[in-house]
């Protein structure tokens, strides 16, 4: 009996390997290839093999179609190329507020999935409500190699690490990321358009500002810049990203240190910048340091004249890449009034966030914190800000 069902078999599957050979081949150029919608081939096989951005090799047993992103910077990157649908589990704090994120402003529906964790890849996350949620591929930020190998070992589960590189809006390690999630859900199409989206800004941005002679430009400072939370308008940077996107002409200058830093006030008395930029989510930190020291800001010339502005919070729970790059367009229409007066910046917000997160999210981020917009005295002095 049990030779007759082996045979059985075996004639079953000799069949299938013949009609499977006669068979017509999906788009194939050449023998164990497949072409891909972008174009490009792969071998034909289930599995999919990709050197993370740390450099680990990880392989994914075919497309992934249940997807976990261990925290919100790999959640970011991961809606901005794919469908929340295919997401089966979210940190925590998604649970708690979309506060300064336009990811979780656009896709309320993201605290209706289970959480695993506060989000942290190791000791934060529940490992028995991840194998629970049985996700086909953990996306991951964590600069720690042996971190996420333990954690792929005692999960069984494929991680693969992403990154924000060094912090900047248009960094080649978020094109990298953005592409690597495309190969592994299936979205490489999605993933370059919005690579080529980043970029095409980026040179706008260049474009309208690169020949502007240094003596024609009026100096700019950013102040209060939210790193770890929100600080005073001290805090600031020597290489501002947004500055840098735009050409500006940075005071704070001869600090030599990368990323961001807390200044000397003095030094901003010195400095004396003819605009100032202020993070609102420092603004409530600023409003009190004016209380305790009104002289301080009115001895600032950019204060007196009225030509101090806010920008939105762009780095929050990681780099807000869309807000950065909104936050750069405003900052260019007010240096450069005449090169960007074809630009509304709220309608051109609106269009980043639609483009990344498929939801026009400015008015929920002006609730928030307030919009682009001049900060006066007066503003200082009131104990909120007129959003």
């Amino acid at each position: 009996m049990k030779k007759r069902i082996i045979s059985l078999l075996m004639i079953m599957c000799m069949t299938m390997t013949l009609l499977t050979g006669c068979g017509s081949k999906p788009a194939n150029d050449a023998e164990g290839e497949v072409k891909t919608e972008a174009g490009e081939t792969k071998e034909a096989s289930e599995s999919i093999t990709v050197t993370d951005m740390l450099g680990r090799e990880v392989t994914i047993d075919g497309v992934a179609e249940k997807v976990i992103a261990n925290n919100p910077g790999a959640l970011r990157l991961y809606c901005y190329v794919g469908s929340i649908d295919k997401l089966v589990g979210v940190p925590e704090r998604e649970k708690k507020d979309s506060r300064r994120r336009p990811y979780a402003l656009a896709n309320p529906g993201i605290v209706e999935i289970p959480s695993f964790g506060q989000g942290s890849g190791s000791n934060g996350d529940d490992f028995e409500k991840i194998l629970e949620l049985n996700p086909d591929v953990i996306f991951a930020i964590d600069d720690d190699k042996a971190n996420l190998d333990k954690m792929q070992e005692k999960l069984g589960i494929p991680v693969v690490a992403l990154s924000y590189g060094t912090g900047v809006i248009f960094d080649q390690d978020v094109y990298d990321s953005l592409k690597l999630i495309g190969e592994i859900i299936g979205e490489e199409e999605r993933a370059n358009e919005v690579v080529e989206y980043m970029e095409e800004c980026k040179k706008d941005l260049n474009d309208r500002t690169k020949d502007i002679p240094d003596d024609q430009k009026l100096t700019a400072y950013a102040g209060g810049l939210a790193w770890s939370g929100s600080h005073g308008i001290e805090s600031t940077r020597e290489n501002y990203p947004l500055f840098d996107a735009v050409n500006a002409k940075n005071v704070v200058q001869g600090i030599g240190q990368d990323g961001a830093i807390m200044i000397d006030k003095e030094k901003l008395l010195e400095w004396n910048p003819d605009r100032i930029f202020i993070d609102l989510a420092s603004f409530s930190l600023v409003q009190e340091d004016y209380m305790k020291n009104p002289e301080y800001y009115k001895s600032l010339d950019a204060f007196k004249n009225g030509e101090v502005y806010s920008q939105l919070p762009y780095v929050w729970c990681w780099v807000n890449v869309d807000t950065a790059m909104a936050d750069a367009y405003y900052i260019g229409k007010v240096l450069y009034p005449e090169q960007f007066k074809d630009v509304d910046p709220a309608e051109k917000a609106d269009e980043i966030y639609e483009f990344l997160v498929g939801k026009g999210v400015y008015s929920e981020m002006v609730e928030e914190d307030g919009g682009f917009q001049k900060i006066t005295l007066e503003d200082l002095e009131n104990i909120e800000v007129e959003k």
